[in-house]
């Protein structure tokens, strides 16, 4: 192994310490600013991951760096303008709040571990959060990514980055990692308790739609399971709400370039409802557990436009589940059926680790 591939070195192993068990719960990722330029810098990372886009580097990079993000990054700036908060990015800012009120939870339920969050792409970087994790003592870290259906494009990408940070490290802290809970009991009831609190204050439309990101069609080909799970998320969300099959629809948003993807796509869906005498509808995007770009832009304002200008007459928009409280209980739920085994409840023995400290001393540890 050359030199400069090497991990770096370590800082002294401190013996006699309690365990430290921590969970890092990972989202997509957002620009730092609404600005070209940062939004170029976001693009350029979230592009570039063969993850996200499967063609041949030497193919793709060239038309990434010359096409398409000088022609993309001004008008995604101008976009995310639209929903940019005084706090910052909503994805930020939520996935932040769902860290801190994740940390709370794990807490009031006698689990002392220490929780952060950070971004696939864009900051706090995944790196930076591991290292800051690892460097305050964690032995134990839970990878938790905020993507409750699997695909190779999003939770693969995270694991990727995690081996990759695991490269640059002598001393490895135990890793697990929660790939999907698109089916979890806690999740779904949280969606649902979601879409009944809005229809009590709001209305209930005529038809239901749940809109999903997109994958291009030819990852179901290839054994990516993201589309059969988001199919079952949505038929047992369908369930929990008392739904027929004909009153509400699943699609898919998102889409990039001019490959086939994940159909029906939703925008044409909520269209052609309009055009066939629907009044009124209701979207919510099960996918997304943080309200951003996607759903804020893409969905409450491009979506709804276009099916007003086809004859709709009433669109709704259901948020994300953010920081609600039955999501959170939910996110706490599955991080600790995740960490079972690991020791985030005992008291550690002083006495024990005092002992321990003074028997590694004794055959010439450090101080």
């Amino acid at each position: 192994m050359p030199a400069s591939d090497r991990p770096a070195p370590a800082r002294a192993h401190a013996h006699g310490q309690a365990p430290v068990t921590a969970v890092l719960f990972c989202n997509l990722g957002t620009p730092d600013a609404p600005t070209p330029a940062a939004v170029k810098r976001y693009l350029a990372e979230f592009l570039s991951d063969p993850r996200v886009v499967e063609i041949p580097r030497a193919v793709w990079l060239p038309l990434l760096h010359g096409v398409i993000l000088p022609l993309r990054s001004s008008k995604s700036a101008a976009k995310y303008a639209t929903v940019w908060t005084k706090e910052g990015s909503p994805l930020k800012v939520w996935t932040e709040r769902q860290a801190k009120r994740l940390q709370g939870w794990l807490g009031e339920h006698g689990h002392k571990v220490r929780v952060a969050y950070a971004m696939r792409y864009g900051n706090p970087s995944m790196a930076s959060q591991l290292d800051a994790l690892a460097d305050a003592g964690a032995t134990r870290i839970l990878v938790l990514p905020a993507y409750p259906q699997y695909s190779g494009t999003t939770t693969a990408s995270v694991i990727d980055a995690v081996a990759q940070w695991s490269g640059t490290r002598r001393n490895i802290p135990e890793l697990r990692f929660v790939n999907r809970y698109h089916d979890d009991r806690g999740y779904l009831q949280a969606l649902a308790q979601r879409v009944q609190r809005h229809w009590s204050e709001h209305g209930r439309g005529e038809h239901l739609v749940m809109s999903f990101h997109g994958v291009p069609e030819r990852t179901l080909h290839l054994g990516d399971p993201y589309h059969c799970e988001c199919r079952k998320t949505a038929r047992l969300l369908a369930e929990w709400l008392g739904l027929q099959p004909s009153q509400y629809s699943v699609t898919f948003q998102s889409r990039f370039g001019k490959a086939k993807w994940l159909e029906p796509y939703t925008e044409p869906t909520l269209v052609e409802l309009a055009r066939k005498g629907t009044k009124s509808v209701d979207v919510v995007c099960p996918g997304f557990t943080s309200d951003c770009l996607e759903t804020l832009e893409e969905i409450a304002q491009e979506a709804r436009d276009a099916f007003l200008h086809a004859g709709g007459q009433a669109f709704r928009y259901i948020p994300c589940l953010n920081d609600d409280d039955a999501w959170i209980a939910a996110l706490g739920h599955i991080a600790q059926q995740h960490m079972a085994g690991w020791p985030t409840q005992a008291a550690p023995d002083a006495q024990a680790l005092a002992a321990q400290k003074q028997r590694a001393m004794a055959l010439g540890a450090a101080a």
